[in-house]
């Protein structure tokens, strides 16, 4: 998760919501991302896309089976859908999303037993620090208005 907080800072830096994500696939991290959505101008891009998209073309393969996720937001409905469609095997996030959680808050899309592929999930993996950088992070965007 630290590696995914390093992302999450580069998208502070870069004046981006600071999301950062990771996967790793036998024990070595293969894709390393974080939102972009400013940057091109792209709805899609959150950390999350960026990083299934970036180990898929590593891989040279959209299935991701054998795959985990780090990330320090608990993904949103789109990111909890392409986790499943990619087969992630296993997530890890930090901070709660209490306005679009997809896996545990609000939804839980990742273990749907309607869907055709599940994934084990485990949050609260440096939730203080997940959630620290996000409150930083909005709290300059109100003091700057």
């Amino acid at each position: 998760m630290r590696e995914a907080l390093l992302e999450a800072r580069k998208a502070a830096e870069s004046d981006e919501v600071p999301v950062g994500a990771i996967i790793v696939k036998d024990g070595e991290i293969i894709a390393r991302a974080y939102n972009q959505k400013e940057k091109k101008q792209n709805a899609t891009a959150h950390a999350e896309i960026e990083a299934i998209a970036k180990a898929s073309e590593k891989l040279n393969n959209w299935y991701l089976d054998g795959c985990e996720m780090f990330v320090t937001l608990e993904p949103c409905p789109m990111c909890a859908g392409a986790l499943v469609n990619a087969r992630i095997d296993k997530l890890y996030y930090g901070a709660k999303d209490y306005k679009a959680g997809a896996v545990d808050t609000l939804y839980n899309i990742t273990g749907d037993a309607r869907l055709n592929h599940r994934l084990q999930s485990e949050g609260g993996i440096l939730e203080k620090e997940c959630g620290k950088i996000l409150s930083e992070f909005f709290q300059g965007k109100r003091g700057k208005k």
